[in-house]
């Protein structure tokens, strides 16, 4: 974008992508939309798979609630390349849709949740052991797809080999991990952060309470409901944070945002779930000033663009 290119158009035009289900956006994005009209931003909403969309009419292009890509992931991936100014870039798009990134960032020396993988057309066997496993796709959003099982049940075992044979047939690649009994009582931490004028940093915490109660049995909605509150983030858990951001392929400074999502381990210490960099809720409505920060983040990347 020239100081011309905005000039002759007026306000700069920001696109918050979403899905067919979304049009109006998620409401926790839609408190964006105030700091960013105080500071002269004009919003819209597309719909991502939308073929009339004029992605390089807009100054900056940010993913937010496109939900429904999961089971159309290379269309997603081959969408995000053609699409002018997305943050974050189609490159972080391609490398963080799949969760094999995990295995990158545990042999880069970073605390990860234990995780097995049973790629397409492999067969798959419960481990002997009888304690509770999560099972999810590699690909997924919203916790779909995504079941807990324990293997003390002969019932849950075969319901755990169905479920992987459910994703092996539909061509996924599957997940399978130890579930962390730490997440019934302290939950999962969301650590969120925004870019700023000296790269991205932390804005803020939320704490998700368990979501996963037994075996997954077929899609149910576009994403799970979750419990969330606000948390204040430790100084362990900002350290593994930066641990994983460091992890970055080219780096954070071309993002706009970043969420680290983290439980305890068996002996207490923060372990990685996931890094979110595509499409996370960033819980703008759990933290003071959350809304104007993400309204920053978003005129910060337009500026660098200018």
């Amino acid at each position: 974008m020239t100081d011309h290119h905005q000039s002759t158009r007026g306000k700069p035009r920001v696109a918050l992508v979403t899905c067919t289900e979304l049009t109006e956006l998620d409401p926790d994005d839609r408190l964006v939309l105030a700091p960013l009209a105080a500071r002269g931003v004009t919003v819209e909403a597309p719909v991502w798979d939308d073929p009339d969309v004029d992605w390089s009419s807009y100054d900056l292009v940010v993913l937010r609630s496109p939900w429904d890509y999961a089971l159309r992931r290379d269309e997603f991936v081959t969408w995000a390349a053609t699409v002018p100014a997305l943050v974050n870039p189609a490159d972080v798009v391609h490398w963080n849709t799949d969760k094999r990134y995990l295995a990158e960032l545990t042999a880069a020396g970073v605390p990860t949740v234990p995780t097995s993988w049973v790629e397409p057309g492999e067969s798959w066997q419960p481990p002997a052991d009888t304690g509770e496993y999560v099972i999810k796709p590699a690909v997924s959003a919203g916790s779909q797809d995504t079941g807990r099982y324990d293997l003390a049940d002969p019932e849950h075992r075969d319901l755990a080999v169905a479920h992987v044979r459910r994703l092996s047939t539909a061509g996924r690649a599957t997940m399978v991990q130890p579930y962390l009994e730490a997440v019934d009582t302290e939950g999962e931490t969301a650590l969120l952060f925004l870019a700023g004028p000296d790269g991205l940093a932390f804005s803020h915490a939320i704490r998700k309470g368990p979501m996963l109660t037994g075996p997954d049995l077929g899609p149910d909605g576009l994403y799970k409901a979750e419990e969330i509150t606000a948390r204040t983030a430790r100084p362990d858990q900002l350290a593994v944070a930066e641990r994983t951001l460091a992890t970055v392929p080219g780096g954070t400074r071309q993002l706009l945002y970043a969420r680290v999502d983290l439980i305890p381990g068996p002996d207490g210490d923060p372990v990685l779930v996931e890094l979110e960099l595509t499409e996370p809720s960033l819980f703008i409505g759990y933290a003071d000033g959350a809304p104007d920060r993400l309204a920053t983040a978003i005129t910060t990347h337009l500026a660098r663009r200018a």
